[in-house]
C-alpha cells in the first residue's frame, strides 16, 4: 500500500538527533525519498543503520545551514540527485540556559540567535526559493519550542532565538501562500529523550512528550491533509 509521502522528496535537517530519527523512521514508512542533513556525520550514519530495512531511496549530506551559500549548494545537490524538493522539515537547532541577562556575555546570545534564528532563517528560505523558483506546492514545517512564547529565569537567549523563528515562519506563510506552499511550526515543550532525562534526572517525565508524539504533528503538517494550515505553531505538550 502506497503512503502519504510516496515518490515526495523529505529533506531533514538535524536528522542524526533524537527526535529526527523518529521523523526519519515514519517518513521512511510512508515511502519518502529521503535527504538527511546532519553537520556531525557519525550522528547521522547512527541513524541510519538503526533504520537498515526501513530507509528506501535516501541520500546523507551536511552544510552549514547558516551560509546561504552553503544551503545554495546543498539545494543543488539535491535537485541533481531527485529533482525537486516536497517538503523540508527542519529540526536543526539548539538549547542552552545560560545565565541571567545582567551576568552573561554575548556569547550565549549570539550562538543561540545562529543555531535557532538565522538557521531557521536561512535554511527555510532558501529552500522555499527553490519551492517557488520550480513551482513546487511543498510544504515546510519547523521545530520551535514552547519558551518562545514567554520568557524564562537564564533562558533569555534561547527563548528569544525561538521567538525570532516563530515570528520567521508566520511571516513566510504570509508571503508562501500565493504560491501554495504551506509552512507551519511545531512548538513543543520537553521532549522524553535520553539527554533531556540525564540533565532533568527528578523531573516528571509523564509530563514530557515523546518524540513519536511530536513526529505524528510533523508528519501531518506536512501531508496533504493540512492543506489549509499555514503559519501557524502547534502546541504538542501535556496541559498542566
Amino acid at each position: 500500500m502506497a503512503g502519504r509521502f510516496t515518490d515526495k522528496v523529505v529533506m531533514i535537517t538535524g536528522a542524526g538527533g533524537n527526535l529526527a530519527r523518529d521523523v526519519v523512521h515514519q517518513f521512511a514508512q510512508e515511502g519518502a525519498k529521503l535527504v538527511l542533513i546532519d553537520r556531525k556525520q557519525d550522528k547521522l550514519q547512527e541513524c541510519v543503520d538503526a533504520l537498515a530495512g526501513v530507509l528506501n531511496d535516501y541520500m546523507m549530506d551536511k552544510a552549514d545551514l547558516g551560509l546561504v551559500e552553503e544551503v545554495d549548494a546543498l539545494v543543488k545537490r539535491v535537485e541533481n540527485r531527485f529533482g525537486k524538493i516536497d517538503v523540508l522539515v527542519h529540526t536543526a537547532g539548539g538549547f542552552d540556559m545560560g545565565k541571567p541577562v545582567h551576568e552573561a556575555g554575548i556569547d550565549i546570545w549570539e550562538r543561540m540567535m545562529y543555531i535557532n534564528a538565522r538557521l531557521t532563517y536561512v535554511t527555510l528560505g532558501r529552500v522555499a526559493k527553490h519551492m517557488v523558483d520550480n513551482n513546487v506546492e511543498g510544504k515546510i514545517v519547523g521545530v520551535l519550542a514552547r519558551p518562545g512564547l514567554k520568557g524564562g529565569k537564564n533562558m533569555s537567549a534561547y527563548s528569544a532565538s525561538k521567538a525570532a523563528a516563530q515570528r520567521v515562519i508566520e511571516s513566510m506563510g504570509a508571503e508562501l501562500a500565493e504560491h501554495n506552499i504551506n509552512i507551519n511550526g511545531v512548538m513543543p515543550s520537553i521532549i522524553d529523550t535520553p539527554p533531556n532525562r540525564k540533565d532533568m534526572p527528578n523531573a516528571d517525565f509523564s509530563k514530557w512528550v515523546t518524540p513519536k508524539m511530536v513526529a505524528d504533528v510533523i508528519l501531518f503538517l506536512a501531508s496533504d491533509a493540512a492543506i489549509s494550515i499555514n503559519g501557524s505553531s502547534l502546541e504538542v505538550y501535556h496541559k498542566s
